[in-house]
């Protein structure tokens, strides 16, 4: 039986990884996809439905410039 997952409950997995294993997001949300055996596109459906985490793998993925830089206003 597949077990529905919830953004809230994905980005609360991904955040404990982050916390106690001390990964990055991006390493978070593939070693979840590989030990919980989801595919790594059903696990973007699911990043895209919560900002918060897509928001800390976009920062993440612009710091080790694997995006583009977006403009951010100067706080």
């Amino acid at each position: 039986m597949i077990k529905k997952l919830l953004p809230q409950s994905f980005y609360a997995e991904i955040e404990s990884l982050v916390v106690e294993r001390k990964l990055e997001y991006i390493d978070a949300v593939v070693h979840y996809c590989e030990t919980n055996g989801l595919e790594v596109e059903t696990a973007a459906s699911i990043i895209k439905s919560n900002a918060r985490l897509k928001a800390m793998l976009q920062n993440e993925g612009e710091a080790l410039n694997m995006l583009p830089k977006t403009a951010r206003l100067p706080i």
